[in-house]
């Protein structure tokens, strides 16, 4: 494993991380000896950086995140998120309901002091009140948090959210079917010293190269319920491109895997090829899954040729349909 600075944080954080959502709810079933020995698999793998939040499996999540850090001796850094507890407009983000959200993580994870919070998604005029960093650079001075962040849906966004000097990371999806930060995000936050997060690295699974056009999915798991938006943005859900579109793009992209190598492999180590980003957080519900995404690391840089195809399916097949949205 590969290790990078998490922008002002001063972390120092494995370049694979492990996206904890699919533990936690919305991604099918997964019991619990399931999940520990996944998280565990992903330790031993090297990974060091976890990133859950409240709502995922309503505390589920971050649960099975203290109870990793209480089974290992390494220095794990666990990254939540708050805000989807309560109706998403700006008048719910007060310092009470921030605070409050803030302790009950607290006492999810089992800790005086949280990692890193970050901003889970908000709404757009949210990164218009300064007034609510402002109650989280009170928390940083306080001590129940070491340092914060935002979870973005949009580059615009992030764009805004690195202009508070005390914002010390920005998660956005980022991955071969949505290449837009590239343009101008990633050197941004470089810039300012943020730490950069690439969530959804795998597009729901598209980019694992194992769906096809027949796949199905469990009436709770998101890439069912979600894939019109129906619950919460539609581009966190296969990336916002249609399944047909996705799986087919998947499908050209595998001719480019190395040998013995696997097409969410290349996914991940494309992403890792730009330096801005601090870590990437694949979700896994397997230990297998976990050992898998964690390799990517070690993986030999990608060829120029496998970088002309990747950004060739995406110009070609995607970026009319994404590029202009997020």
């Amino acid at each position: 494993m590969r290790y990078r600075r998490l922008g002002k944080t001063g972390y120092k954080v494995s370049e694979v991380g492990f996206g904890a959502w699919a533990i936690g709810g919305d991604w099918g079933t997964v019991d619990e000896r399931e999940a520990m020995a996944t998280l565990h698999a992903a330790v031993d793998s090297g990974v060091t950086f976890f990133d859950t939040a409240d709502v995922y499996g309503d505390g589920r999540s971050e649960r099975l995140l203290a109870r990793l850090r209480s089974e290992r001796d390494e220095d794990l850094v666990i990254a939540t998120k708050c805000g989807r507890r309560a109706p998403q407009e700006v008048a719910s983000y007060s310092p009470e309901n921030i605070f409050a959200w803030i302790d009950r993580s607290r006492e999810n994870l089992d800790t005086d002091r949280l990692d890193l919070v970050q901003l889970h998604c908000p709404p757009t005029d949210l990164y218009y009140h300064p007034e609510v960093f402002a109650a989280l650079d009170e928390l940083v001075s306080a001590g129940p948090i070491a340092a914060y962040g935002a979870s973005v849906e949009r580059v615009e966004e992030g764009l805004k959210a690195v202009e508070y000097e005390g914002l010390a990371s920005v998660q956005i999806i980022f991955n071969c079917f949505r290449q837009r930060p590239a343009e101008m995000f990633l050197s941004r936050a470089a810039a300012k010293d943020v730490g950069v997060i690439a969530r959804v690295p795998l597009a729901s699974g598209l980019l694992t190269g194992k769906l096809t056009e027949d796949s199905t999915f469990p009436a709770d798991d998101h890439r069912e319920f979600n894939r019109e938006g129906a619950a919460f943005d539609v581009g966190e859900t296969f990336a916002g491109i249609d399944f047909a579109t996705g799986v087919a793009a998947a499908q050209q992209l595998s001719q480019r895997v190395p040998e013995g190598g696997t097409l969410a492999q290349l996914a991940l180590k494309w992403i890792l090829t730009h330096d801005e980003v601090s870590t990437v957080i694949p979700g896994a519900k397997t230990p297998d899954q976990a050992r898998q995404n964690a390799s990517a690391s070690l993986m030999p840089d990608l060829d120029a040729e496998t970088l002309e195809a990747i950004r060739y399916v995406y110009s070609e097949r995607i970026e009319p349909l994404v590029h202009h949205r997020w």
